[in-house]
C-alpha cells in the first residue's frame, strides 16, 4: 500500500524513535522517583518544591494542551475551513496577559495547590466538589480522545495497532507521572515537545519541498478557496469571525491558562510570581 510513493507501514527507524520517546519517558519519572526528596512529601510531589526553572516550565506549558486533538485537528480545519482559523492567535496575544496579571496573583498570594481551593475558601465547600467533578469528568474524557485520535492515525497511515498505541502510551504516562511526581511531569513535557517541534518543522520542510516551494504551496492554498482572513461578518452562524476567534476566543484562553487546573499547577512550581508570569 502506497501513499504519494511512501510505504504506510512503521519502518525500524520509526519503531526506535517510538520505542526511546516511551523509554525516556518512563527514565525521567525513575529519575525523579530516587533524586532530591524522592517524592516523599506533598510539596516536591505535587509543585516540584517551588524551585523549578522558567524554561522547562514554559515548554509544559505549551505541551499541555498541544496534543493530538492540536497537531490533528487545526491542519485539517484549515485545509476544510480555510485559513480564519489563524486569528485564534490573536486572542492568544490578549488573554495570557489577562491570565497572569488577573488571576495568577490571586493563587500565589493564598498558596493554594488546586484551584478549587480558591473555591471552596470562597464560595464554600459544594462549589469546590461541583467544580472538581465537573472538571474531572471534562479531562476524562479529553484524555479518551487525546490517546484514541493519534491511535487512529498511526492505524490508518501506518498498520500499527490501535490498540498497542494506546496502552502503551497511556501506561508509559500513568508510570512516570505517578512515580516521578510534577518534576518528571515537567521535564518529560519539555523533552516530547522538542521531538513534537522537530516533527512540525519537518513536516513543513519536506511537504513544503514535495509541492516545489513556498510559492506553489501559497498557490494551492489560494486556488482552492482556503485563504481567508478578517471576515468581519457579525453572523453567530458563521464558522468562523474575527469576533468568534479574536474576541472569543480571549475567554478560552483565560479559562486555559488562568483558572485551569493543569496550568495552574504547573505555574505554581516556580519560587515567585514574576517568574511564573513570564
Amino acid at each position: 500500500d502506497k501513499m504519494g510513493g511512501t510505504d504506510n507501514v512503521f519502518g525500524a527507524v520509526d519503531y526506535a524513535v517510538f520505542t526511546v520517546m516511551l523509554v525516556v519517558s518512563a527514565l525521567i519519572g525513575v529519575y525523579y522517583r530516587f533524586t532530591g526528596d524522592r517524592q516523599r512529601t506533598a510539596r516536591e510531589y505535587l509543585v516540584a518544591n517551588k524551585n523549578m526553572s522558567v524554561v522547562p516550565v514554559s515548554f509544559s506549558l505549551m505541551a499541555s494542551f498541544m496534543s493530538a486533538v492540536t497537531l490533528l485537528g487545526v491542519p485539517s480545519e484549515n485545509y476544510f475551513y480555510g485559513t480564519q482559523f489563524l486569528l485564534i492567535n490573536v486572542a492568544y496575544i490578549f488573554g495570557t496577559p489577562i491570565a497572569a496579571y488577573v488571576f495568577l496573583p490571586v493563587f500565589y498570594k493564598m498558596q493554594v495547590v488546586s484551584v478549587y481551593e480558591y473555591l471552596e475558601k470562597r464560595f464554600g465547600r459544594a462549589t469546590r466538589l461541583a467544580a472538581s467533578a465537573t472538571f474531572v469528568l471534562q479531562m476524562v474524557f479529553y484524555m479518551a480522545v487525546v490517546l484514541y485520535a493519534p491511535a487512529v492515525a498511526l492505524s490508518a497511515v501506518t498498520g500499527i495497532s490501535k490498540w498497542l498505541s494506546i496502552i502503551s502510551v497511556g501506561l508509559v504516562c500513568t508510570f512516570y507521572c505517578t512515580i516521578g511526581g510534577m518534576k518528571a511531569v515537567l521535564w518529560t513535557d519539555l523533552f516530547q515537545s522538542l521531538l513534537m517541534y522537530i516533527a512540525m518543522l519537518a513536516v513543513v520542510i519536506v511537504g513544503t519541498y514535495n509541492m516545489g516551494g513556498l510559492d506553489k504551496v501559497w498557490q494551492e492554498a489560494q486556488e482552492g478557496g482556503r485563504i481567508e482572513f478578517f471576515n468581519f461578518d457579525p453572523d453567530p452562524t458563521v464558522r468562523h469571525t474575527v469576533w468568534t476567534l479574536a474576541v472569543g476566543g480571549i475567554f478560552v484562553y483565560v479559562s486555559l491558562y488562568g483558572v485551569n487546573q493543569a496550568q495552574v499547577q504547573r505555574l505554581m512550581t516556580v519560587n515567585s510570581l514574576r517568574k511564573a508570569q513570564v
